[in-house]
């Protein structure tokens, strides 16, 4: 006669199979964590801010990317735009010795080295040997704006003080993200940190399309109230430095510029019926012009461009 505290042969059998099941089951599981977990982003690397002087905001995940080698010229080669150099100068430099500055928007004509400004006076500034703490640049695109709130909580409390730079800035119609932008330049309860200076670049004076605030004001009930909201962005910039069209003149000289520091041997009259025929067929004058121009006349006699 059998135990009585043994089950009997049927039961066995459904046990067992319902060990199988749940065995099956937990493999099952198992391999879904760990395909899931390949899927999932890795974490955001913690960023050195030691390790570099400039960097690109990276939104997602949310780290500074190091720019170990950053493009940009020398500041005696930024030709024709004398006053507003020596005010972004004089802004950047109180900045960076803890003094009270202003946003900056660089605005005005295409090619004539307002993002080139921006890069060559943060490496002066930091090439004067006054500061105790290197100043730092950290470039933020365009379509990230929104997360500024986040990159400013990251920055404010570090012991270094920081540019950040958005290149290009405009919007278009549609776009609410400029609101963001508002916000942290100068609303908000908490404000911008004092350790943060923002600086950016456009081609449009209000940062918005001309017939975006003319049709606010067209279809408004109250017209004035729906302009001023447009363009009170702007005016969250306390400096305003304009860039103009180059005069020949001022397009030769940036061309002589370029010509001595990269050591190009040409005769000067060549040189100057040249660079004049290639503005004439670009249709424009502009630092960019005079820049390509020079990349072009230093191919042609055989020569590679030194590094700024």
């Amino acid at each position: 006669m059998g135990s009585a505290s043994c089950l009997p042969e049927s039961e066995t059998k459904r046990q067992e199979m319902t060990d199988s099941t749940l065995e099956a089951l937990n493999q099952k599981l198992d391999r879904l964590i760990e395909a899931v977990t390949r899927l999932a982003p890795p974490p955001a690397p913690k960023t050195d801010l030691g390790g570099a002087d400039c960097f690109v905001w990276q939104a997602d995940p949310g780290y500074l990317e190091p720019v170990r080698k950053v493009n940009r010229v020398d500041i005696g080669l930024i030709r024709g735009v004398d006053r507003v150099r020596d005010i972004l100068v004089d802004n950047t430099e109180r900045f960076a010795a803890g003094y009270a500055a202003n946003n900056v928007l660089l605005w005005g004509a295409r090619g004539m080295g307002k993002s080139s400004l921006v890069k060559a006076v943060h490496a002066a500034v930091n090439g004067s040997a006054k500061l105790d703490l290197p100043l730092k640049l950290i470039e933020i695109h365009r379509e990230d704006i929104d997360t500024l709130p986040k990159l400013m909580g990251l920055l404010k409390a570090a012991p270094y003080r920081f540019i950040l730079f958005c290149d290009d800035l405009s919007f278009d119609h549609d776009d609410t993200s400029y609101k963001s932008l508002k916000a942290a330049l100068e609303g908000g309860v908490e404000g911008r940190p004092a350790n943060v200076i923002f600086y950016a670049t456009s081609n449009r004076r209000h940062l918005l399309p001309r017939d975006m605030i003319d049709n606010e004001r067209s279809t408004a009930i109250n017209p004035s109230e729906a302009v001023e909201e447009k363009v009170s962005l702007s005016d969250r910039f306390g400096l305003w430095l304009g860039f103009h069209k180059c005069s020949q003149d001022e397009y030769l000289d940036m061309i002589d510029g370029y010509v001595r520091h990269h050591e190009l041997a040409i005769d000067p009259e060549t040189l100057r019926a040249e660079a004049l025929e290639w503005a004439t067929t670009r249709g424009s004058r502009s630092g960019r012009v005079a820049w390509q121009f020079t990349q072009d006349l230093a191919g042609r006699l055989g020569k590679s461009l030194k590094d700024n």
